[in-house]
């Protein structure tokens, strides 16, 4: 009751000045001001409304910018507590005096936060080792008394504010899911697991050696003191190195892998958080606050984010009711026009850079108003999401203070085009067929999408390139560039057990050889002149009894000239692609060079024999399925030519002209 009070006490002035500006219509007129004056409130009320505050700061749904713009205020306004409490709870936690651990200990700490406070310190080297520097993170007194009650006390009021604001979520469970962050975040001990996760997980993927988190000193680290190596860096916002965009690219690939991949998402990277090392490396500090996310749920994200960076809007609609942004109830109308308009000019406007700056704000606004007023709240914010959120956001303000035009949803396309196609689930391979094939991917004679495989194949080149550091100056030579290239060709294409994208892969390619075979055939009869009976020349020699003239089998369809030309496309864009490095440049490798490519190029295959022989049997009985469907479904033409009188001169142009009238005459076919 006590703190309650207390609480209702310091907010009731504040409260006051907001009724008025209600009823004096001056909410808007006043809000900058407000802003600033919330932001002293909380810091008055304490860590947990600091870090509800925090929290808060990136929930545009629920705040207004000038708000928000306020909140974000509360990082730098933290008062610190005093040393001597926390050298108290030091030596108290880890049993041994101050002097006794640490060769030098400050008096004062080089940053407060919420929940605790850090000072940079010295300790004795161990086996002959140098002393050294760590940083000695040391909890608030009587902070999990305090953020428990405060909790308590704000969730009782949660439904109330949901109902007087009418706001569209669940309050409630946005309240549940900080009062468990929070409580997460107090025990140290957890924090230290985080972080050894974080690089257990990462050194699994390509990203391992260009990202990292301090290394824990476990021997001074327990529930409420953490201590880990001291890292020498500059904020990523802050760094004027030419590399900012590299590791801005760098970071985001690691965050998406943490979310969509290894399920550990870290959920505090506030720019202070992130920091670039002296040698180029990019290191996340403070794991105190992390989510997981259960694999159903990183397929779904995975689809949806496909489905953006395809521009395929369609399909959002559905992903955002699998997500929870429309409730359930609302299912009916995903596929309603106005939704999917709305959505795609707004993720149109996203996607092209810029950030919010770039979409008309007023216009969306509008927008969804008029979707409100017409169908009811339609959209909802999951209470998961909500350090999602902040965890991109963040990413999102650190790209665009180094570009304006930064796209976040492109900077996604990379790690994206990676999972779809390494990752062997069947959804997921639902997902690659959705990306390029678009809306033709349930069709038995699809065709891929060449833009859609062009912008695929780049952004699997820049994840790669970003994850192996090659954009930092990594002394790399052909033949390791050429040996890394052909391992990940042969590991997607020439895997022992089927995978989504092999079977995509060779049902194209079988489609590719059976076509070009018949065009170069058609082309090759065609050349070979015409008879007076309508019949080529070659087609005469090689069928003189005609049973495979009218034969589906081998004549080319407006299907065979689309895969063709599709062919013709994909050819140049390898060739693009490969042009673009000097690395794959075949006429500038030396002789020594194309020995040794050579020599690793039959070492790859002798490795991989086994998954290459599976692949050339599946393509097999591939070319063999489309020959049969062929026959099958296939119908033999009718080739007609004009008639013509009997005293006029036989002419040909060298065509077969396949006219169907009435006045015509059927014609065997060459």
């Amino acid at each position: 009751v006590k703190r309650a009070i207390e609480v209702a006490f310091l907010s009731g002035t504040f409260l006051l000045k907001l009724a008025s500006d209600y009823f004096s219509g001056k909410l808007e007129e006043n809000s900058e001001r407000r802003a600033e004056e919330l932001s002293v409130l909380l810091t008055k009320l304490g860590p947990s409304f600091i870090k509800i505050g925090q929290s808060l700061s990136i929930r545009t749904d629920l705040l207004s910018p000038a708000y928000v713009r306020g909140l974000k205020q509360l990082q730098d306004q933290v008062p610190p507590f005093s040393t001597a409490d926390a050298r108290e709870i030091i030596e108290s936690e880890l049993g041994s005096s101050i002097e006794e651990m640490f060769v030098e200990f400050p008096p004062e700490p080089i940053a407060a936060a919420s929940l605790g406070q850090v000072y940079r310190a010295k300790i004795r080297g161990q086996d002959g080792e140098e002393d050294h520097w760590v940083a000695v993170k040391v909890q608030r007194p009587n902070i999990m008394n305090q953020i428990a009650l405060d909790m308590h006390l704000i969730r009782d009021v949660a439904p109330f504010i949901k109902r007087t604001f009418n706001l569209n979520t669940d309050f409630v469970g946005v309240v549940d899911t900080w009062g468990a962050g929070f409580v997460d975040e107090l025990d140290y001990i957890e924090e230290a697991i985080n972080a050894k996760t974080f690089m257990e997980s990462i050194e699994r993927t390509p990203l391992s050696g260009v990202v990292f988190s301090p290394p824990v000193v476990d021997e001074l680290t327990t529930r409420k003191v953490l201590t880990t190596e001291w890292i020498v860096g500059e904020r990523l916002d802050k760094s004027g190195k030419e590399d900012v965009s590299i590791l801005c690219s760098i970071a985001m690939n690691t965050y998406l892998t943490m979310m969509l991949e290894t399920g550990v998402l870290h959920c505090d990277p506030h720019p202070g958080n992130l920091l670039r090392t002296t040698d180029g490396k990019l290191c996340i500090l403070d794991w105190g606050m992390i989510t997981k996310l259960d694999p159903d749920l990183q397929i779904t994200l995975i689809e949806h984010m496909a489905h953006l960076t395809s521009a395929d809007y369609e399909e959002v609609p559905k992903d955002l009711l699998l997500l929870g942004f429309i409730p359930d109830d609302k299912a009916d109308l995903i596929r309603d026009s106005g939704v999917v308009e709305t959505l795609a000019e707004i993720y149109g406007a996203w996607t092209s850079g810029g950030g919010a700056a770039a979409i008309n704000v007023n216009k969306v606004i509008a927008d969804l108003q008029d979707l409100t007023a017409e169908k009811g709240n339609l959209f909802q914010i999951p209470p998961y999401f909500a350090y999602i959120a902040k965890s991109f956001s963040v990413l999102e303000g650190i790209g665009l203070s180094n570009d304006p035009k930064y796209s976040i949803i492109n900077e996604c396309l990379p790690y994206v085009s990676k999972r779809l196609l390494t990752d062997k689930s069947e959804r997921t391979g639902g997902a690659l067929s959705t990306f390029i094939f678009g809306p033709d991917k349930n069709k038995e004679d699809r065709i891929i999408d060449y833009d859609r495989v062009e912008q695929l194949v780049s952004g699997f080149g820049d994840y790669t390139t970003s994850a192996s550091g090659e954009l930092q100056g990594k002394n790399t030579t052909r033949a390791e560039i050429i040996e890394g290239l052909a391992d990940q060709v042969l590991d997607l294409l020439a895997s022992e057990e089927e995978t989504p994208l092999q079977g995509i892969f060779i049902e194209q390619l079988a489609k590719i050889i059976t076509s070009s075979s018949r065009t170069v055939w058609s082309d090759l009869r065609e050349r070979s002149g015409v008879l007076s009976n309508g019949r080529t020349v070659l087609g005469t020699l090689v069928d003189p009894l005609g049973i495979f003239r009218t034969s589906p089998v081998v004549r080319a369809n407006q299907l065979d000239e689309r895969t063709v030309e599709t062919t013709r496309n994909l050819i140049n864009l390898l060739t693009t692609t490969n042009s673009g490095s000097s690395a794959l440049d075949p006429s500038t490798l030396t002789n020594a060079e194309v020995v040794e490519i050579s020599s690793i190029i039959v070492r790859k295959l002798w490795e991989k024999r086994s998954g290459v022989l599976a692949t050339s049997n599946r393509l097999a009985t591939q070319l063999l399925q489309l020959t049969a469907n062929r026959l099958e479904s296939g119908e033999r033409e009718i080739l007609v030519v004009p008639t013509r009188k009997v005293d006029e001169p036989a002419e040909t142009d060298g065509a077969i002209h396949a006219e169907i009238e009435s006045k015509s005459v059927v014609q065997p076919k060459a």
